[in-house]
């Protein structure tokens, strides 16, 4: 029973970031100039415009790794330290991220959930 509430515990954390990229997506793609307008947000942040393309990277692909279960421990503990540093980059929420930090450093100490890649190859 342990094994099937980590793996539901694994995908909702990867939900945290697949939503949010997801909306983010809709945004830009729903908007001829969204991309340059998501660009301009980050520049007034401070953040160089090649912070753009690796946000959506590493929330799309993190999020995605946890979803399926892959390399889960390096993916908790990296998409841990990325939410904190986006948070306090962004300004953003930063009780809530330390929290979904605190969830990820769980599931990192806890890697091994059911429904997912990393037990497939174990069992092969």
């Amino acid at each position: 029973m342990q094994r099937y509430l980590t793996a539901l515990a694994r995908i909702l954390l990867a939900q945290v970031f697949l939503l949010q990229i997801t909306m983010l997506l809709v945004g830009l793609f729903s908007n001829p100039d969204g991309y340059q307008q998501y660009q301009a947000g980050l520049a007034s942040l401070g953040l160089p415009g090649v912070f753009a393309p690796l946000i959506i990277l590493v929330q799309l692909v993190g999020g995605l790794a946890l979803f399926v279960g892959f390399k889960t421990k390096f993916f908790a503990l990296f998409m841990a330290i990325y939410a904190v540093i986006i948070s306090f980059l962004l300004h953003l929420p930063v009780l809530q991220y330390l929290s979904i930090a605190g969830g990820l450093v769980m599931l990192y100490l806890n890697p091994v959930t059911a429904c997912s890649l990393d037990n497939l190859k174990k069992s092969s």
